[in-house]
């Protein structure tokens, strides 16, 4: 996974500090956005570990924290639930300018409710999925119950939400009594999947059958059994991020599996618009062999040395361990460090010469176990006769020829 700071902004120009994580070994097939829940922010565990899931199936995605939370500029107590709405339709229009228009939405809890919102004025949403959303945004004056009166008395008050206090103005609960979020489900007409947990004791499990009826169909529910409402066991968020990736593939549109085959060992197939990355079936083994990003490359996967090298350690490895378990030493592990580069020869005569060069693996062992000195010595010889070593230093051909 590689994770990238990105900033962007709101409607008014203030900056909004967001996190977006790209999968590591390929380019995203679709990009997600991510609405966390009412005062929380980007760096909430659970959206982190969806993420995660997100992004090893081949997910982009956007988190990023509200105005006035988190790292994003701007008063908490001047925003409102309209403006969370705003937030995620300048994070999209943020995303389809600087890498492509996201095709998933995402919302968690107070969240959702403003993603199913957003999901109306962007376009390119093909689909959304709700966590612990509430039916409707009101919902979130149960929160805020014992502080009412004096908010519509005062116009506002100081709240404390799961240990941190907040000010809420008067007119943060008159917006939210303005949405009136199954009308918009219901003219949606988008692929939703709703996800809630029946213990959940902040947002009901009856929101989401409020959600679910008033939906159109293609609709789909599954139940978060024994999480909570913020799902802080790992398990949970894990298994939501899954879920959701697998549900959205049926609704998203995904490139073409690019697995090759071949009657060879190894097989490497390139198309003209992926630059350095490359993939591959190594005997039964699907990876991708990449260059770095100092060189042009995506660093997708290993460098074709690096992949040369790799294959040096891990034969040198198995002959080692083969050879000792014969004689019946103690060896627990080894480990074969190798690295590839051009170096003089070491008998070089014009070492000033650049033709003095040669081919070079550096290679280094690692052995744990009750070895003494005479052993080690052996191990080193036998390391030199592993096959892949034996190759190297031998005379080689390629023969190259146009396949039918």
């Amino acid at each position: 996974m590689s994770l990238q700071k990105v900033i962007f902004y709101n409607k008014s120009g203030q900056q909004l500090a967001g996190r977006l994580e790209l999968p590591a070994n390929q380019l995203p097939h679709n990009f997600v956005l991510f609405a966390h829940c009412f005062t929380c922010n980007k760096n909430l565990l659970a959206i982190k570990n969806i993420s995660k899931s997100l992004t090893s199936n081949g997910f982009g995605v956007l988190r990023f924290d509200f105005t006035g939370l988190g790292e994003s500029e701007g008063d908490f107590a001047d925003t409102n639930f309209s403006g969370n709405v705003e937030d995620l339709v300048a994070a999209a229009e943020y995303l389809r300018k600087t890498y492509k228009a996201p095709g998933l939405l995402i919302g968690h809890s107070l969240g959702g409710a403003a993603a199913i919102i957003a999901a109306s004025e962007i376009t390119s949403i093909k689909a959304i999925a709700t966590i612990a959303a509430p039916s409707d945004p009101v919902h979130v004056k149960n929160l805020l119950r014992s502080n009412i009166e004096e908010i519509n008395l005062k116009g506002k008050a100081v709240v404390n939400i799961g240990g941190r206090d907040f000010t809420i103005k008067k007119q943060f609960l008159e917006d939210l009594e303005r949405k009136t979020l199954p009308q918009i489900v219901k003219g949606l007409r988008k692929p939703i999947l709703i996800m809630h947990s029946p213990q959940d004791q902040i947002v009901a499990i009856k929101n989401a059958e409020d959600i679910y009826v008033a939906a159109h169909h293609p609709k789909s529910f599954i139940s978060l059994d024994g999480a909570d409402h913020l799902l802080s066991n790992k398990k949970d968020s894990t298994y939501t991020g899954s879920v959701i990736s697998g549900w959205a593939k049926r609704y998203l549109e995904i490139p073409p599996d690019k697995r090759v085959s071949s009657e060879h060992q190894v097989v490497a197939s390139l198309d003209s618009e992926d630059g350095f990355s490359t993939s591959m079936k190594v005997g039964n083994h699907y990876m991708m062999a990449d260059e770095p990003e100092e060189f042009g490359g995506n660093d997708f996967g290993p460098s074709p040395y690096e992949l040369v090298s790799a294959g040096l350690s891990a034969c040198t490895a198995m002959t080692i361990q083969m050879y000792v378990k014969r004689k019946g030493w103690d060896l627990q592990n080894v480990e074969v460090h190798t690295s590839y580069s051009k170096s003089h020869a070491e008998d070089c005569q014009d070492c000033e010469s650049p033709g003095t060069k040669i081919d070079t693996f550096h290679r280094e062992l690692k052995l744990t176990g009750s070895i003494d000195e005479k052993k080690v010595q052996r191990i080193l010889e036998i390391a030199d006769k592993c096959p892949v070593h034996k190759t190297l230093h031998s005379e080689t051909q390629v023969i190259t020829h146009l396949k039918g």
